[in-house]
């Protein structure tokens, strides 16, 4: 096999693994959120400012000298980036404030066909058929969970999940279109940006010394380490196949929330959740088996 076809299997399993286990930083997301007592602009806040440190410091850590000469470097496609992640994690913790966390995970488990959609036309990137079959099934499964009773629930809460899927999905998309671009800055200031336009409604003193220690926990857990992986591995694998594998947060988030706090998952959410879970990992399956047969002898 050729070596540049050995690095590009290479890459790809690289990818997958970053964005997975991003994927499972970002599912914690509702179980911070119902274990701190402050409201979502406050946790926003403080999630924001602990994130966007911490990145700063690994961005300065990696780029030492050059770290404001690549920041300018970013240019536009930056800026969008920053602003798309900004809206985005702006609308999720208010979302999952509003509404359900299986409902902000179930509306989320819609982006792999918003990213696929969106490559297509913007990169004119086409989306394999086994990423294409395993997106059918999963939204298959995420029809089977909204049937289901999902407790408490918000129209509002359900749009802002759905700006919020928007905003990652075209995340995804620019990143994969600007690849080439050291992109990782996007990361600290999108989390600073946050937390700036947060703070208006916040009350950030009314977070007790038990909160701030929560909450540093949640701006490393979920922005350091899950924006950060997500950034760098969503650069290696196609968009559509990123989104796909974000969909495993449908599982994984209720899980979580259930796990520490009992609240209540129907059991439709249960059946639809392992459908989508099954489509993803037969699908990184299959990719795996893919490439380690095209890199034998």
């Amino acid at each position: 096999m050729e070596p540049s076809a050995v690095h590009g299997a290479s890459e790809h399993l690289r990818g997958v693994l970053l964005v997975a286990t991003a994927t499972v930083a970002w599912s914690l997301a509702g179980f911070f959120t119902r274990l701190i007592p402050l409201d979502a602009w406050t946790i926003l806040v403080w999630r924001g400012a602990f994130g966007g440190v911490f990145i700063g410091l690994y961005v300065v850590w990696r780029y030492g000298r050059r770290t404001l000469a690549v920041t300018r470097a970013m240019g536009w496609p930056g800026c969008l980036i920053t602003a798309c992640s900004t809206l985005g994690m702006t609308s999720f913790i208010p979302a999952l404030k509003l509404t359900s966390v299986a409902h902000v995970a179930i509306i989320f488990a819609t982006s792999p066909f918003l990213a696929a959609g969106m490559a297509r036309l913007w990169l004119g990137e086409r989306s394999s058929g086994a990423t294409l079959l395993a997106s059918a099934l999963s939204f298959l499964g995420v029809l089977l969970a909204v049937g289901g009773p999902q407790g408490r629930a918000s129209l509002l809460g359900d749009l802002l999940a759905f700006v919020m899927t928007t905003a990652i999905a075209t995340m995804t998309v620019a990143i994969r279109r600007y690849r080439d671009t050291a992109l990782l800055p996007t990361a600290c200031l999108s989390n600073l940006l946050g937390s700036l336009v947060s703070l208006g409604a916040a009350q950030p003193l009314a977070a007790s010394s038990l909160d701030l220690v929560y909450l540093a926990l949640f701006g490393f857990v979920q922005m350091t380490m899950g924006l950060t992986l997500f950034t760098i591995g969503s650069r290696l694998i196609p968009a559509a196949e990123t989104a796909l594998i974000g969909a495993l947060e449908t599982p994984l988030a209720p899980f979580w929330v259930w796990l520490a706090f009992g609240e209540t998952v129907g059991s439709r959410t249960i059946a639809g959740g392992a459908l989508v879970m099954a489509a993803v990992i037969g699908h990184v399956l299959l990719q795996s088996r893919r490439a380690l047969a095209s890199s034998g002898p």
